[in-house]
């Protein structure tokens, strides 16, 4: 199990819920509450999932694909820390994930 930490923009605790291994975090995200929208429903063709890892856990998940990086240059409020929750897949090797919700996002699909 990972505890996931949500933070609103402003960095402030908003949500924080237990998720199992193999759980997709922008699934879990939407379960919680937390204003991901997903237009593409997880395809990777928009950025409206993008959020900002913390920096003490970006370093324990798989780096972003060439693919992704892509999505994620037409996101808005990008950090060097972001990622597209679409893309996360949550593992034991997580034991905590704090994750930030972007000021605003970019739909890109026109929905």
């Amino acid at each position: 199990m990972t505890l996931v930490r949500f933070l609103d923009p402003r960095g402030e605790l908003s949500a924080e819920v237990q998720a199992a291994a193999g759980e997709r975090l922008l699934d879990v995200a939407q379960a919680a509450g937390q204003p991901l929208e997903g237009t593409c429903e997880g395809q990777m063709a928009c950025s409206t999932c993008h959020v900002v890892i913390d920096p003490a856990d970006f370093a324990g998940l798989p780096p972003a694909s060439e693919m992704e990086e892509d999505m994620l240059d037409l996101a808005a409020h990008v950090t060097r820390t972001s990622r597209l929750s679409c893309q996360i897949w949550l593992s034991d090797a997580l034991s905590t994930l704090t994750v930030r919700m972007p000021g605003a996002s970019r739909n890109m699909m026109g929905r």
